[in-house]
């Protein structure tokens, strides 16, 4: 953990030095984050990130969560193979889904007349995104009382309300956790992005890499702390969500089990 975490530390108590050195704490500033406020490039390469990671996440969460709906429904013969082909994604190598994708935008370009962009950047983080939303909702749907369904169709819902209605709010969770894990992966890639933004597209982890060819400035400090922090508040809400999701079904079991026993007595 500490040969881990010890170079992060670092990195951060460094972000606030007064001087350019790496190695000697001259005094604490905040001077590296004000420049970094006005850093136009910096600040477009932020907005190019936040941009594509909200969008994507978004999109992600409305297609992975029918997916998992649609997975959930289906027969198990059917349902195993999808599920192999859907976690692809995860298992493969950021690089090679990223020289894919690059090849597949350009083969298509030069037929359909576009290049790398914004379009293409964003296209690439919902693929590998999808995934990831679809296996947080998964659990839930298998957690969800089937009977909860019928007795609103009996009611006189239609499915696509019973859907909303009932499947929906029970699943929330999980499309909740899905959503930020979606969000916390998409500011958080690099190689993908690399392969499939182009030259005219440039997010925070690629603005990072391009600083480190030159003499590394303070400013890469101060942006990576910040980076640090989001993804890993980000995470922390993730796992926060899941305990308290985790001892809410403890206490609802509890409750069942404590009623059943006082009915048999």
């Amino acid at each position: 953990m500490l040969f881990l975490y010890a170079p992060i530390f670092v990195l951060i108590v460094f972000s606030f030095n007064s001087t350019n050195s790496r190695t000697v704490w001259s005094g604490f500033t905040f001077d590296w984050y004000k420049q970094l406020l006005h850093d136009e490039e910096i600040l477009r390469s932020l907005y190019n990130t936040l941009a594509v990671s909200f969008l994507s996440a978004a999109i992600a969460t409305v297609v992975g969560t029918f997916t998992a709906v649609g997975f959930y429904s289906m027969k198990k013969s059917i349902r195993a193979p999808l599920l192999y082909i859907n976690n692809i994604p995860l298992i493969n190598a950021d690089i090679i889904t990223g020289v894919g994708m690059c090849l597949l935008f350009v083969s298509l370009g030069s037929f359909l007349k576009f290049k790398l962009g914004f379009g293409t950047l964003l296209i690439a983080h919902i693929t590998f995104n999808i995934p990831y939303v679809t296996l947080s909702v998964l659990p839930k749907l298998s957690q969800l009382d089937e009977h909860l369904v019928d007795a609103a169709r009996d009611l006189g819902c239609t499915w696509f309300k019973a859907f909303f209605k009932v499947i929906i709010p029970e699943i929330m969770p999980g499309i909740i956790n899905g959503a930020l894990i979606a969000f916390t992966m998409s500011i958080d890639d690099f190689v993908i992005s690399y392969f499939t933004a182009g030259s005219r597209v440039m997010t925070l982890s690629m603005k990072i890499f391009s600083m480190t060819r030159k003499r590394v400035s303070p400013k890469i400090n101060a942006l990576s702390t910040l980076l640090f922090l989001t993804v890993l508040l980000m995470l922390i809400i993730v796992n926060v969500r899941e305990i308290r999701q985790e001892e809410k079904l403890k206490k609802q079991i509890k409750k069942l089990s404590n009623r059943k026993e006082s009915v048999t007595k």
